[in-house]
């Protein structure tokens, strides 16, 4: 499908039937496969033959539907996880261990920073915060002999930053480190991180890829583009002998292309079995089919409310990239020239009272900690996903008491609008 458009891949990438074969992508709910000699299996567990022999590791309605995602990204490879923190914890874990070192954007959602600042350094993996405004000097200062890779996100949840990917590619490059880059908020239909440097990408399918709230899941995607073997001193996972498979060195054996993926499934998913279940991945691939379109209207809502919020007196500030006085306007129209996601933040000028008192008038708006949705939801990320910072990590964050994250969904932008008319008349003057 590499030749057709995104919108084209979306309807049907990943899976041709031959004939007479089902239509839809069929749900493989089984746990386990059968064969007819234990020399058969014995090919899978040594990696000499591709196959199935336990869901845990790999099922073929998961496969299928990674492989319409990697066709939407311009990968070579992708694999399925249980959720988005999964899949960035994959990706980071994936080539990091015990002493290592990462470099990330401050500007990312809260518990993505909760994983990598907390619970991986309690792993012994240090992360260096930097801002994703930095200069090229800033950024190159914050990266250590031990600096296994740079990480960050497209459009940062909640904040709505747009990363300047070249800038973070070129740098981690420089290092001979991959960058890693969450495109969830985007998408591939609005960006494809890999055409400006981005090695590896990762989404939470949970959000505008699945788009009804109906399945949790995650995703990685590999270029294909790292080469790995280059800069074999750094990535021993990848370039030196697996004992715990079989001595396989996966760099030499699968090549750029194949390798980062086939070592976060045969070692990672073996280990963990953060799976994604078929029966999700089903219903991820029916929400991808529909994927383009929605994203459009998203858009649409998204730029009609920024701009009302804009006009607002209650309103302090608007944060949209879509808004051409907004910060990374241009950096928007440079990486999404197609739009950017369904996501406002804003704050209003009563602080946290105001807030309180916005978020319970509400009608049309439901308070959820969901995002990226075809329904419309809100959320205080101080008071709940973010709940676990301080005051000063807040503010470093960008998400302050007064914020108030909106997704907009598919519906009727007046109604959208209206409701936030109403929710903004009850807070006192």
């Amino acid at each position: 499908m590499s030749e057709y458009k995104i919108n084209t891949k979306c309807v049907q990438g990943g899976y041709t039937p031959g004939n007479g074969e089902p239509r839809q992508v069929p749900i493989i709910q089984s746990t386990t496969f059968k064969y007819d000699t234990s020399e058969d299996m014995g090919k899978l567990f040594d990696l000499e033959a591709s196959g199935y022999f336990y869901t845990r590791l790999q099922n073929p309605t998961n496969d299928t539907v990674a492989a319409k995602i990697a066709d939407m990204e311009g990968g070579t490879a992708a694999m399925l996880t249980s959720s988005g923190q999964a899949a960035n914890f994959f990706a980071l874990f994936n080539i990091c261990q015990c002493g290592d070192h990462i470099v990330s954007s401050s500007s990312i959602y809260g518990g993505t920073f909760n994983l990598i600042s907390v619970t991986m350094a309690k792993m012994g993996i240090e992360t260096t915060f930097v801002s994703p405004d930095c200069t090229e000097e800033e950024l190159n200062a914050a990266f250590r002999p031990n600096t296994k890779a740079v990480f960050g996100e497209t459009i940062a949840n909640p904040t709505l930053t747009v990363l300047d990917i070249e800038l973070f590619a070129r740098v981690a490059h420089a290092h001979g480190v991959p960058l890693i880059i969450d495109n969830t908020f985007p998408t591939p239909v609005n960006c494809r991180p890999f055409e400006w440097g981005a090695d590896i990408v990762t989404h939470s399918t949970t959000k505008y890829m699945d788009g009804h709230g109906a399945a949790v899941g995650g995703a990685i995607v590999d270029s294909g583009h790292f080469d790995w073997m280059a800069h074999k001193e750094k990535f021993p996972g990848l370039c030196t002998p697996d004992e715990s498979y079989h001595g396989i060195t996966y760099a030499e054996k699968f090549g750029n292309g194949g390798a980062f993926i086939t070592k976060a499934t045969a070692q990672l998913m073996r280990d963990f079995g953060s799976i994604q279940s078929p029966q999700n991945a089903f219903l991820l691939n029916l929400g991808l089919e529909s994927l383009h379109v929605r994203m459009q209207r998203h858009c649409e809502n998204g730029q009609a409310v920024a701009e009302f919020l804009q006009q607002h007196p209650k309103v302090a500030y608007v944060n949209y990239c879509g808004l051409p006085g907004d910060k990374y306007h241009a950096l928007a129209e440079k990486y999404l020239p197609n739009g950017s996601c369904g996501v406002v933040s804003f704050g209003l000028k009563g602080g946290r009272e105001a807030a309180s008192i916005f978020m319970k008038s509400l009608k049309l708006a439901a308070i959820e900690t969901h995002v990226a949705d075809a329904r419309t939801c809100c959320l205080n990320p101080a008071s709940s996903t973010h709940r676990q910072m301080n005051d000063e990590q807040l503010r470093e964050a960008g998400v302050p008491a007064e914020l108030v994250r909106m997704s907009c969904g598919i519906e009727d932008k007046a109604d959208l609008i209206a409701d936030l008319s109403q929710a903004l008349d009850k807070i006192p003057e």
